[in-house]
């Protein structure tokens, strides 16, 4: 039997130099005033670290290689360059794989397995889940030793595990402008990292653009149980949107609360939110659908996040698929609120490489909604649906060849929305001439569909009208554009430039035949 008590978790700091260290020797005074001789030094110091390491994989890899099946007992691990992160934070990721805290014994090869998916962990602190930086650099290293057999306390079998990491700063500011969904602005950032020691995070943003005139927002984010996968956070947001389409400004003032986790290869986020809604700063113009809806609203609801990406790259991808689900419902049973309904997304696309045409690709996708009216409370009529929570459809990053909520009903020159939606595309996308096949620039050749429609009959039963407005879906042709352009997938957006041709066109509805630019992350 080994004992116990020396299993143990040891967080250790970055090594500093003291005040009271040792004073500067004349080789090291000689080195500060003679470059070439510092420089001679430093690539000796380079051979000799370069020299060591490689001793070191080869002593692990003879370690490995002859005793993968030998029955191990970790009796340390030592997490080097922690110095900010909290230790009950760690002991949550790295205790359950000391021996002294399981039943059953590991092999060499099982432990290496579990080490490896607990420093995993930690990389994947580096990207959490709501996309925040996180507060290890991802070089993380790990190494095994044995411990000394002068110690009385150790056993043959006993390794002990050392862990490299390195912090990333905790305060980051930055200023710049952005570009996305149709949209540019200026911004400002600040984001706070690890601020308790256990990889919480505070990010503030303050945006300005052509659309959005202001916009505040700032969320505070944490681990669950020192688990990357399962994260809480909470949200505060105030904003001001031009709506031009619409002539109106929607202004949002509120928060949210929320909760996202990972599970079978798909993210899953629920959460509630409460916001301030004002419709204002009307056109002159405006038509009488916006002006019934202008003024204030509280939405109060609940919505739920489905998401499973296997795409090789988000704005590029020629292999692998995507589906993606958003529920949401308000003002129903408890929400209270001014507004009711239920709201359902649901989105797919995947794409596929061209045989014989290297860098080119084949990529579709479909997008529909439903809007249901609900009564707010626990009883009385069903709400008609607002503005303000109704669909748009149309512009550069959906249907194409439309302009921005083009499709759909309209009162007057303005776009109202609809309740219910369906829109797809299909894009083929070929090398640039001349341009090697890395580089993510493409010319693209597409044809995108949609059709949005208002609720039938908002009086009388909601279930028929609902499930009749569906049905009026496939009844027609849907409004169809298509065209040609170059695709260029920057690392934060991708760049559109089409010339688009509308080809189907319903009364109303209105059209960006030529050329189109768009901006985005998310397009269809």
């Amino acid at each position: 039997m080994h004992s116990r008590h020396n299993r143990k978790f040891t967080q250790v700091g970055n090594f500093m130099a003291t005040p009271n260290g040792p004073k500067e020797t004349l080789v090291e005074s000689l080195l500060k005033t003679d470059p070439k001789i510092q420089e001679e030094y430093e690539q000796i110091i380079q051979q000799k670290n370069l020299s060591h390491a490689l001793q070191a994989a080869q002593r692990n890899s003879e370690l490995i290689g002859n005793n993968s099946t030998k029955p191990v007992t970790i009796s340390s691990i030592r997490l080097l360059g922690a110095e900010h992160t909290r230790r009950s934070f760690l002991n949550g990721i790295f205790n359950p794989l000391l021996s002294a805290n399981r039943d059953a014994p590991y092999t060499l090869s099982e432990a290496l397995q579990e080490i490896s998916t607990a420093a995993d962990k930690l990389r994947r602190h580096v990207l959490m889940l709501t996309n925040y930086l996180g507060i290890f650099h991802d070089d993380i290293s790990m190494f095994i030793d044995k411990p000394d057999p002068t110690d009385p306390s150790s056993s043959p079998s006993d390794i002990d595990i050392y862990i490299q990491a390195r912090e990333r700063g905790r305060v980051t500011l930055k200023t710049g402008t952005d570009l996305g969904n149709t949209e540019g602005s200026a911004y400002g950032n600040a984001q706070w990292r690890n601020i308790f020691g256990g990889a919480e995070t505070l990010n503030i943003n303050a945006a300005a653009g052509t659309r959005t005139r202001s916009a505040y927002q700032a969320t505070f984010e944490t681990p669950i149980l020192s688990d990357p996968e399962k994260r809480i956070s909470l949200e505060a947001l105030s904003s001001s949107t031009s709506k031009p389409w619409a002539s109106h400004e929607e202004v949002l003032k509120g928060g949210a609360l929320k909760y996202t986790w990972t599970s079978g290869g798909s993210t899953h986020q629920v959460g509630y939110s409460g916001m301030w809604r004002q419709v204002t700063g009307l056109a002159e113009n405006a038509s009488p659908t916006v002006r019934n809806d202008a003024g204030d609203s509280v939405k109060s609801s609940i919505t739920h996040t489905w998401l499973k990406d296997k795409r090789n790259h988000p704005l590029l991808p020629n292999n692998g698929y995507l589906l993606k689900t958003i529920s949401e419902i308000a003002g129903w049973g408890p929400l209270k609120g001014d507004v009711g309904f239920w709201k359902s997304e649901i989105e797919s696309s995947g794409a596929v490489k061209v045989p014989g045409i290297p860098g080119a690709s084949l990529t579709a996708g479909i997008r529909a909604g439903m809007l249901y009216p609900l009564s707010v409370g626990f009883g009385g009529a069903a709400q008609p649906s607002r503005i303000n929570d109704r669909f748009q459809l149309g512009g550069p990053t959906d249907v194409r060849g439309f302009k921005i909520g083009g499709l759909g009903p309209r009162d007057r020159q303005d776009a109202v929305g609809g309740d219910v939606y369906a829109a797809s595309s299909i894009n083929l996308l070929l090398p640039f001439p001349r341009v090697d096949i890395s580089t993510p620039l493409r010319l693209q050749v597409f044809a995108n569909a949609g059709r949005l429609l208002a609720l039938k009959g908002r009086e009388g039963n909601t279930s028929k009208n609902v499930y009749s407005t569906v049905g009026e879906l496939g009844k027609e042709l849907p409004s169809v554009a298509v065209g040609l352009g170059v695709v260029y997938a920057h690392p934060v957006a991708r760049f559109e430039l089409n010339f688009g041709l509308p080809i189907v066109v319903r009364k109303g509805e209105e059209t960006r035949k030529g050329l189109q630019f768009g901006v985005g992350i998310n397009f269809l």
